[in-house]
């Protein structure tokens, strides 16, 4: 069964990685950047600030970096105790698949550009909810499209995505959870 779901793993992989053309290669380099959302994560935090005021623009970044943190070091931990290697280091992958991205690591399950973005799209998205009510699934949406760049690019399988991003719900409502308790305890308001 295990070997069934790895091998399929691997197909859908293939499939969806050969999609790719070289007319809109750099497009999903720009989308897999690490900085280039960065406008969009200033947006989000002068929302938090225009809406809910500099007391809880700081608990919001304080949470944010805590969150931030944990996901990427419970990333690393599980990455290096499952040693999965990504499809850009797997003989009988790497052979069939368009690989364009600036490096491959070693390991690949699961994955942290996954459980960053869905991380801070459930925690932005909560939020701001109050104020802007649709935002929450246009950041989900906007956090798909990242996960699908890794596979993309050639570093990741679907799998490694599903599990970071549901690790990144997880963890994005979890901090949701520490923001609205710290600002209970500071009497910021929650709305």
């Amino acid at each position: 069964m295990f070997d069934q779901l790895v091998n399929a793993d691997k197909a859908l992989f293939l499939f969806l990685n050969n999609l790719g053309s070289e007319t809109w290669d750099p497009l999903w380099l720009a989308i897999t950047h690490e900085f280039t959302f960065a406008p969009l994560y200033g947006l989000l935090l002068y929302l938090i600030y225009k809406k809910r005021g500099l007391q809880s623009l700081v608990v919001s970044v304080i949470v944010i970096v805590l969150m931030i943190t944990f996901t990427d070091q419970v990333t690393n931990l599980v990455k290096h105790t499952v040693q999965r290697f990504r499809p850009c280091r797997t003989e009988g992958v790497m052979e069939h698949m368009r690989y364009i991205a600036a490096r491959c690591g070693r390991y690949g399950f699961f994955s942290g550009h996954s459980s960053n973005s869905m991380a801070a799209a459930i925690f932005g998205g909560l939020l701001l909810k109050p104020f802007y009510k649709k935002a929450i699934y246009l950041l989900i949406v906007w956090s798909l499209i990242v996960a699908y760049s890794r596979i993309y690019v050639g570093v990741h399988y679907p799998l490694d995505l599903l599990c970071g991003l549901t690790f990144g719900v997880i963890s994005g409502f979890g901090f949701y959870k520490l923001y609205l308790y710290i600002a209970k305890r500071r009497e910021l308001p929650t709305f």
